[in-house]
């Protein structure tokens, strides 16, 4: 008995400890590519020399008409270029990218690139002309090149058009059916005789003395 306990705690021990890899690579297909209505704004904030890591702010101001889901932001480390504006290595081909370790990234894509997260503002949405709170990205470079630039994508949702809501006319819009209106007042008229009837008002002979032709 307290060898099969002792496995079952091991497995789900083993789970937990998985779920971080597991979780690591994901898809953003979920997510509109917005770069080309968007800005990352990069700003290198410090730069330590000894270790040759570079940090970075940021930010993703939002230059399109329509409003975006802020939980749903996500900036790409999309490339890095040297400074002749290449990303590749010239003679393997190998993408830059590869040099650097990438430190306090949210997880990678599909492809390998790291990816962050953006901080959720006050605002559930990024209205248009605003900036989203800074990302801090975290670059080391493993060869020591002093100079070098990160280029960034953005992914994320469109906040929808509230709905418009159409007034509800108190009064019915259809038409009644022909005969319905008459035999509606038919039934209002019945219903007050009797009860001018019943308060003595009128007497049935009364009544039937009036509708005689």
């Amino acid at each position: 008995m307290m060898s099969r306990l002792r496995t079952c705690c091991l497995a789900a021990a083993l789970v937990i400890a998985m779920e971080p890899v597991c979780g690591f690579a994901g898809s953003l297909d979920h997510l509109a590519d917005l770069t080309g209505r968007v800005q990352a704004i990069v700003t290198l904030k410090n730069r330590d020399n000894f270790t040759s890591e570079y940090r970075y702010d940021v930010t993703v101001r939002n230059l399109s008409p329509d409003a975006i889901i802020g939980e749903s932001l996500i900036i790409v480390l999309d490339k890095i270029t040297n400074l002749a504006g290449e990303d590749r290595e010239g003679l393997t081909g190998e993408s830059f990218l590869k040099r650097f370790d990438v430190l306090g990234q949210d997880g990678q894509t599909d492809d390998g690139k790291p990816y962050f997260r953006v901080p959720a503002g006050t605002s559930p949405a990024l209205v248009p002309q605003t900036d989203s709170l800074p990302v801090v990205v975290r670059i080391r470079n493993r060869d020591y090149v002093t100079v070098f630039t990160p280029s960034f994508k953005v992914f994320g949702q469109k906040r929808p058009l509230p709905e418009t809501k159409h007034a509800e006319s108190p009064v019915s819009s259809t038409p009644p059916a022909p005969g319905q209106s008459a035999a509606a007042n038919r039934n209002a008229v019945d219903t007050l005789i009797q009860l001018l009837i019943k308060k003595g008002v009128l007497t049935e002979e009364e009544w039937r003395k009036a509708n005689q032709p």
